[in-house]
């Protein structure tokens, strides 16, 4: 993040999106501490369900992805209740996971509706690392440094081939010119009035 900063990108972005790995948000909080937070519902839902008994994990995923494909905050937070309330009682470690990452579950609905596939989870990222990973962890003492660098870049170029295009670039001029969103969609005068008064 420093290294970012010191090559001259001065404001950071309106969105970061991690799992729980502590250094990357401590060091956002550092540089570019204006930056929201949207953890990835991927690794939310596996850290929840660990903390469950194998026999309600199918129940509990399912619920959980009630409140991450709700198509407004509301709906959300209404299934996120619902979960709480649900598991709390007897599984109260796993509802604790849940609840301390609200706020950054939710971040995304303050954004596009056509970015939220791409911002809920880090798996598109973790995806192409995997792929390089899996394909070069058997070859990496046998090659050069610069062989292993043009083996990476072919895989990462190959598997570009069957990447998802993102959605709503044209969003993406909205978002910097500073136009609200709630719920996926351009926000009206009376929608941004009370975010402003919170602020």
């Amino acid at each position: 993040m420093r290294d970012l900063a010191g090559r001259g990108v001065q404001s950071g972005p309106l969105l970061a999106v991690g799992d729980g790995a502590l250094g990357f948000w401590a060091a956002l909080d550092e540089v570019y501490p204006e930056t929201r937070r949207q953890r990835c519902w991927v690794h939310k839902t596996g850290n929840v369900l660990n903390a469950l008994p194998k026999s309600l994990q199918a129940r509990a995923k399912a619920d959980l992805h009630e409140i991450w494909m709700a198509p407004t905050r509301a709906q959300a937070i209404v299934a996120f209740d619902h979960f709480l309330k649900t598991y709390g009682a007897k599984y109260s470690k796993a509802t604790d996971k849940l609840a301390k990452d609200r706020e950054a579950l939710l971040a995304f609905y303050d954004f596009p509706a056509e970015h939220w596939i791409h911002l809920r989870t880090t798996n598109p990222i973790e995806s192409t690392f995997a792929t390089v990973r899996h394909r070069t962890t058997r070859t990496k003492n046998c090659v050069t440094r610069s062989t292993f660098l043009g083996l990476a870049f072919k895989l990462v170029q190959e598997a570009e081939k069957s990447w998802r295009r993102i959605r709503g670039v044209e969003r993406i001029a909205e978002l910097l010119s500073g136009t609200v969103f709630k719920d996926g969609v351009p926000a009206t005068p009376d929608d941004t009035q009370p975010q402003q008064l919170a602020a």
